[in-house]
């Protein structure tokens, strides 16, 4: 009998003698709300068994076909049956029952049919059509469950982006953080304001002596059709539109909006062709950014449904605001000043993201923001994004802010390099596999009530040096899998042996979805 191979590893499994032989032509039978899932299920189980091209599963088909399955009566194609059960909690969790007559998944949501059929797609890939009877009992451990891919830094398909989404489906995760502005690029079209992409997304490359431009943005419809698949894997897509800094790109087309081209109509910007932080951001005086933002935040709840959007508030230099007449009004007539009068900074980026967040919140939205934003007096329905250590994210949830801990701090930066070595991609540190798996969301020493603030975590890819899919793909694998362990899995049943042991059937996984993953795992 089988040792259990599921990455993330499940909450329970208990293997039974015998197996089950599920072929193409196996039916997927659902309840009528759950065919989406049950079609998604049937494309995954023809990919994996060698019916059709396509590794993230074809189109949903009709599920309803009959099958007599049990011990009494087995039918020549054993069945997979979805289940309804509202004592299976929370909404995420499942139960597999596989025997050798078909194969059962209970749960009470379709997130949680989601994630069981992603454990049977597991098996199909890794151990073909005939899989060890056995019963899964599985939840996650964390609600929040996400990776972030960097699209601003350099532009990748709707078609990798697709790609990615399943493979991350398949790891049980459920949320897209999509970064689609920086100084870099501005990556979202606008039919409200089209020159900001026009201008925005085209990046001249100063690599050549001759005029060379890196370009592409993402149109309403390519948008929807990520949104749209995203959905049907249960993944929630949570957009970036960086704010107040990491502004240039923005700026290329309205240097009105900064503070010195407030001040200088002759002032122009280009997106950056280098990485850092720059002083020109948004001016925090200005009533037209107010009204461009409140615009802009319109357009974008259009076109994301989900309930929390990424308003940035990172690396945000102050410099510029401390020179500029518009923001030091602004902080005398809104009362952001420190006690003994001077102007205060930090406060004024507060204010800001609060009108960002309130503008949000009047259209039914929540805003996330990076760790920054606990600089000053950001209200506290603001969801934190922990990225500069540990010890942010527990200072947060001490506060009573929600939190997803990302931090750089050799765990979820997945730019950074997986081995000390010249040889190997990756920049600004060094980050392995197993300091992935061993990272620890939970501080230590929090209270129940503080506890219930970290919501989970993510991992990130900044692109500024991955300029490729291919290469998007060996930073993410296996160190996403591993993530993906952290943020789902029971904390007493991770073990970092085991995870490598069962790497070894995950491996072949990853082929099958055509993964470039790095595949040494222990140095």
């Amino acid at each position: 009998m089988k040792d259990c191979s599921l990455v993330p590893v499940p909450q329970s499994w208990e293997c039974r003698e015998g197996s089950c032989l599920v072929l193409p032509s196996s039916p997927v039978i659902a309840p009528p709300e759950w065919q989406s899932e049950a079609g998604l299920l049937t494309g995954w189980i023809g990919a994996a068994l060698g019916r059709g091209a396509n590794p993230c599963g074809g189109p949903p088909e009709a599920t309803g076909a009959s099958a007599s399955s049990g011990p009494s009566g087995c039918a020549s194609v054993p069945a997979i049956k979805i289940l309804r059960d509202d004592s299976i909690a929370p909404d995420e969790a499942y139960r597999l029952l596989i025997e050798p007559w078909g194969i059962s998944l209970a749960a009470r949501s379709g997130a949680g049919v989601l994630r069981g059929a992603a454990s049977i797609r597991e098996l199909l890939l890794s151990d073909g059509p005939r899989l060890q009877c056995s019963e899964i009992r599985d939840a996650p451990r964390f609600a929040w469950r996400g990776f972030m891919l960097d699209t601003a830094r350099n532009f990748f398909s709707v078609g990798f982006i697709e790609k990615m989404i399943d493979a991350a489906a398949m790891h049980k995760l459920n949320v897209f953080h999509w970064h689609l502005t920086d100084d870099q690029a501005w990556r979202l079209a606008l039919e409200s304001a089209p020159e900001v992409a026009a201008l925005g997304g085209r990046r001249r490359d100063r690599r050549y002596q001759w005029p060379v431009y890196a370009e592409g943005f993402y149109t309403h419809d390519d948008v929807a059709r990520i949104v749209r698949f995203a959905a049907d894997r249960h993944m929630t897509v949570v957009p970036e539109i960086e704010s107040p800094g990491h502004a240039t790109a923005l700026l290329a087309s309205h240097p009105e909006f900064s503070c010195r081209g407030g001040q200088d109509a002759s002032l122009r910007f280009e997106p950056e062709n280098r990485y850092g932080i720059f002083e020109d951001i948004l001016c925090a005086g200005s009533d037209d950014v107010l009204a461009f933002m409140e615009c802009l935040l319109d357009e974008v709840c259009s076109l994301f449904p989900g309930p929390v959007i990424h308003m940035g508030g990172d690396e945000a230099p102050k410099e510029r605001w401390m020179a500029c007449p518009r923001c030091t009004e602004r902080m005398k007539s809104e009362k952001l000043l420190h006690a003994d009068g001077k102007p205060a900074l930090e406060q004024l980026q507060a204010w800001f993201m609060n009108r960002m967040a309130k503008a949000l919140e009047n259209r039914g939205r929540r805003m996330a923001g990076w760790d920054e934003v606990l600089e000053g007096n950001t209200v506290r329905s603001v969801l934190v994004m922990a990225w500069r250590g540990h010890a942010a994210g527990e200072m947060a949830a001490r506060r009573g802010y929600d939190v997803v801990m990302c931090p750089q701090t050799k765990a979820c930066y997945l730019d950074h390099k997986q081995r000390d070595i010249p040889e190997e991609p990756g920049q600004l540190g060094v980050c392995t596999l197993e300091d992935s798996y061993r990272f620890e969301p939970m501080p230590e020493g929090l209270s129940a009530e503080e506890a219930s603030h970290i919501l989970g975590g993510q991992g990130n890819l900044w692109t500024e040096l991955v300029y490729f899919g291919r290469q998007a793909e060996y930073m993410l694998y296996p160190r996403l899998c591993a993530l993906s362990e952290v943020f789902w899995s029971p904390r007493e049943s991770r073990d970092y042996r085991d995870f490598l042991r069962r790497m070894a059937a995950h491996g072949p996984r990853l082929d099958a979805l055509d993964l470039a993953w790095r595949r040494t795992m222990q140095e």
